[in-house]
């Protein structure tokens, strides 16, 4: 049946990903082979080809959900009339939560973004145009509301933005925030304080979550 094949093809998917989880992160990016991959997953080396093009586009896969669930949570933010505050607050409320589900490839993303070793400098600029992308208009949009100055670089805002996040993220990975209230405090703490420096001196973007 139909039905069942495709049931199987998706327990196989999943199984490469996860055996590629667990060995990124024992083995590393660059030591892990195909034929490691095969054999940690059950199935034949060849059976891998059949699900992916090689390792980069099996870690593209995780960051591909990430990015759908992230485009996901902008819409919902964007449809809103919260401040953009609230709105940056949900918009990677859910991004943390996929790192909860893949904590292991949120450190190798973390490391990668920041510190780029295994992975080739063609894909990594192509998955930060695909982010900047997503959360670029979201910005246009507070600019356009007088929520943030128009003289702004959004792609520098950007980055000031996610590295706020990823000092959060640095601090539940060692145990310094434990709970999703504590994240959500800190994100609203952090982004707040940036958006204080970044909106015209009539606006105010502080507002109680």
């Amino acid at each position: 049946m139909p039905g069942k094949r495709e049931e199987k093809k998706q327990r196989t998917r999943q199984a490469i990903l996860e055996a590629a989880i667990a060995l990124f992160t024992h083995k590393g990016y660059s030591q892990t082979t195909v034929a490691d991959l095969a054999h940690a997953a059950g199935i034949g080396k060849g059976t891998i080809y059949t699900y992916f093009q090689g390792k980069s586009s099996i870690f593209l896969a995780f960051f591909e959900e990430q990015l759908e669930l992230f485009g996901m949570a902008i819409t919902e933010a964007d449809s809103s009339s919260k401040p953009l505050l609230q709105r940056l607050v949900a918009v990677y409320r859910e991004e943390f939560r996929f790192i909860i589900r893949y904590p292991e490839f949120g450190r190798i993303l973390m490391r990668e973004t920041f510190f780029p070793r295994d992975l080739d400098s063609s894909l990594l600029q192509r998955l930060d145009q695909r982010y900047i992308d997503l959360l670029v208009p979201m910005l246009k949009k507070a600019q356009e509301q007088g929520e943030l100055r128009r003289d702004l670089e959004l792609t520098l805002v950007l980055g000031h933005i996610y590295s706020l996040y990823a000092i959060v993220v640095s601090a539940w990975f060692r145990g310094r925030l434990s709970t999703e209230e504590d994240i959500l405090l800190a994100l609203s703490a952090l982004f707040e304080q940036a958006l204080a420096g970044l909106a015209p001196p009539e606006h105010n973007p502080a507002s109680p979550l």
